[in-house]
This record gives C-alpha cells, structure tokens and sequence, in this order.
C-alpha cells in the first residue's frame, strides 16, 4: 500500500513506493488523487521502488484515459535522508495534462 508523507511541495498529494508496493494500489491511488484535482509526487529509493513506480503511473493512465484525463509525469532527484543515512531518490510529478479544447473538471 503507497504511504503518504511529507512533500517537498505542501500543495501536492505525496505518495512513497517502495519495491514491495503493488503497482495496481499506486495506480488507483494516483488516478484517484488526480481525479480530486491534485497534483502528485511520488517518490522512490532503489531500483525496485523505480520499477514500481513507473508501472503504477502507466496503469494509472490506463484508469484515467478511457474517461478523458491524460497525465503527464516529471522526473527529478531528490536528496533524503533515511535512518541517518543520505539517500537520493527518484521524484516523479505527475499531473493532469488539460489539451485544447478539454475543459477542466473543478
């Protein structure tokens, strides 16, 4: 299950994913977020998490095209600091992309 925690940005829904996190969990909780209107960031430490991470954002499109949202994700780095230690992790952004013509839902 994906554990929210604390932002880089307070105004975002934050989810962590770890290598044992179901990508099927993640993708209905960020399809579920962005259907709220929010803005996502994931974040993941390791190459499994990453892997996990990036299947739960492509499922998750597959949530939410099919009723007209299309997302788009933004990697980055992010330095954090786990039990002491310095770690870098992936940070993954993912928001509605509104095309022309495609009205908001607010």
């Amino acid at each position: 299950m994906p554990q929210h925690i604390e932002c880089e940005h307070s105004e975002l829904g934050c989810l962590k994913v770890s290598s044992k996190s179901s990508p099927a969990s993640v993708a209905g909780a960020i399809a579920g977020m962005i259907k709220d209107g929010e803005t996502i960031e994931i974040q993941a430490v390791g190459a499994g998490a990453v892997n996990q991470a990036v299947k739960a954002i492509a499922i998750s499109r597959g949530f939410l095209a099919p009723i007209g949202i299309e997302i788009v994700c933004i990697p980055s780095f992010a330095d954090i600091v786990i039990d002491g230690e310095y770690r870098t992790a992936i940070r993954f952004l993912v928001e509605p992309r509104y095309t022309r013509g495609v009205a908001r839902c607010e």
